[in-house]
């Protein structure tokens, strides 16, 4: 998120013009948009005043440079008399909303059935509280805007609602111990994230083990491994340490990931045991 020209608060973020899809759905709203404002008789910076934007903002919005917040179709529906016409485009511009590769991997994740994780940097992004996942992005090198930060936090939010499905899907993630003590954005952001840990343990549907450091055997030294299943029998998974670190679909490449997920699953804490170890942790820090 940014600050417009006349120091306004935006409704959005920039379109990647790689993006092709992007740059497509955006420019046809813009001018649907355009032609709504129009027709009401109003020029760019009437509206922008009567849904308290600046006019740079309502210009690259309808020119299709500039993806706007849903907040920001519902204003200009009201303001423009469209009678929720132009709030009816928002499930469009979600589709674009965010960056092209956030969209790819939610896409598998709204159709999985089953999704298993090894993760030994940070918590996993499903798992991830808002100010834990913006600490994150914070720490990236080189270090990204301002816009950019919010915006993958948002994505990242966005994919939150895996939880929420029904059926759902079943969830396993398995943990490296470090990733619980790392104070990644201060020691309040790393309490929150615990207790999210915590909450989200709780549903039927998913399964979170812990990876204790001591652990003299281990079968996840490649990195991390991921493992979407479809309802097809189809599945999709990626580890960095096999495969040159590709997305793979062959059935036996994909068993290869699965045993080596499995086994790193046999070597942590049982889910019991691993809740008791993440209290623990919240309780030492």
């Amino acid at each position: 998120m940014g600050v417009d020209s006349d120091g306004t608060e935006d409704a959005g973020w920039d379109v990647d013009p790689e993006d092709e899809q992007g740059v497509a759905v955006l420019s046809a709203l813009g001018r649907q948009l355009r032609t709504w404002r129009e027709q009401a008789g109003m020029r760019a910076s009437d509206l922008g005043v009567a849904i308290g934007y600046g006019e740079d903002l309502v210009r690259k919005v309808e020119s299709g440079k500039r993806i706007p917040r849903p907040e920001y179709l519902d204003k200009a529906d009201e303001a423009l008399g469209a009678g929720g016409k132009i709030r009816a485009m928002k499930p469009d511009m979600e589709q674009v909303r965010y960056p092209k590769k956030v969209r790819d991997l939610a896409k598998l994740e709204a159709r999985a059935v089953e999704l298993s994780a090894y993760g030994n940097h940070n918590i996993h992004g499903l798992l991830q509280t808002k100010d834990y996942a913006r600490a994150l992005f914070e720490m990236w090198q080189p270090p990204q805007t301002k816009e950019q930060i919010e915006r993958g936090v948002a994505a990242r939010m966005a994919r939150r609602s895996i939880f929420e499905r029904s059926p759902a899907p079943a969830l396993s993630f398995v943990q490296e111990e470090v990733t619980l003590r790392r104070r990644i954005g201060g020691t309040m952001v790393l309490r929150r994230q615990l207790e999210r840990l915590l909450e989200v343990s709780q549903l039927r549907h998913v399964t979170i083990q812990i990876m204790p450091t001591d652990r003299e055997e281990h079968a996840g030294m490649g990195g991390l491994i991921q493992v979407v299943k479809f309802a097809d029998g189809s599945a999709v998974g990626r580890s960095e340490g096999a495969f040159n670190g590709r997305p793979v679909s062959d059935p036996r490449q994909l068993r290869v990931l699965e045993q080596c997920h499995a086994m790193i699953r046999s070597q942590a804490l049982t889910p019991r045991e691993s809740m008791a170890f993440i209290e623990q942790v919240l309780g030492e820090t």
